[in-house]
């Protein structure tokens, strides 16, 4: 079963500003109705639900928090309907400074904790609120955000990259599991994006150094990332469960 951009309802975790607004942006162009979600990020995310051309509407909730997670699936359902397509973007916050990262000697239990939280108890969280009317209907898609330094940690940014790497997981052990309920969940990992507020302290030559070395010439913008993440959403995916996609212009290739 499949259904057109313009007949779902979308949650997008983490939605008030960087790639997660793009992802936003990009499913209410397509005329979808689009849940904004925000932890900290209040008028950002009331500015874009009022900017969207769309039925959208931006609701708070820490996503580690599962009865707050499953309060804002409620208060969404009573403005848009029934959720039919989550995308987990939700970042704890990070700063992509490969100068200022922790090195393994000297990583807190604290810092991991708090990037495996968001990223994979989070999606639980998220899942665990959508899916039961997913199933019901017979129709469900999931996106996850990961990143390419799983397959090419060339900084290694030790907490954030092992919390992805258990997203990816998640994301395939999901698909297994909800496959047959006519759920579908894949992974979409880019690498820097040109420019988000985490990549902001990202100095300017690690950006034209990359965008020397990739294939495209180019490092990847949000707008690009999210229209990979639509590609999974729509029906030319419907075959398509468990996947990670690397949306890098080519510099990390599997």
């Amino acid at each position: 079963m499949s259904k057109p951009l313009s007949e779902q309802t979308v949650l997008v975790t983490g939605a008030g500003r960087g790639l997660g607004a793009a992802i936003a942006k990009a499913f209410a162009r397509e005329g979808a109705k689009v849940v904004i979600n925000y932890r900290n990020s209040k008028a950002a995310a009331e500015a874009l639900a009022t900017s969207l051309d769309a039925d959208a509407v931006a609701l708070q909730a820490d996503v580690q928090d599962a009865a707050a997670v499953a309060q804002m699936v409620k208060q969404a359902e009573t403005v848009l309907g029934p959720i039919t397509t989550v995308v987990h973007n939700a970042l704890a916050d990070y700063s992509f400074n490969g100068d200022a990262r922790s090195s393994v000697n000297d990583l807190t239990a604290n810092e991991m904790l708090s990037q495996h939280g968001t990223a994979v108890i989070g999606a639980l969280n998220v899942i665990q609120a959508t899916t039961p009317a997913m199933a019901d209907a017979g129709f469900g898609r999931l996106v996850t955000i990961g990143t390419n330094l799983v397959q090419n940690p060339v900084v290694p940014y030790h907490d954030y990259t092992s919390a992805k790497a258990a997203l990816l997981a998640l994301t395939r052990t999901t698909a297994a599991e909800l496959g047959p309920k006519g759920i579908t969940v894949n992974m979409v990992s880019g690498g820097l994006l040109r420019t988000t507020d985490a990549s902001a302290a990202t100095p300017p030559e690690v950006f034209d150094y990359i965008a020397g070395v990739t294939p495209l010439r180019s490092v990847t913008t949000p707008d690009e990332a999210a229209d990979a993440v639509l590609f999974f959403a729509s029906p030319w995916a419907r075959a398509v469960t468990g996947q990670n996609l690397v949306v890098d212009g080519g510099l990390v290739f599997g």
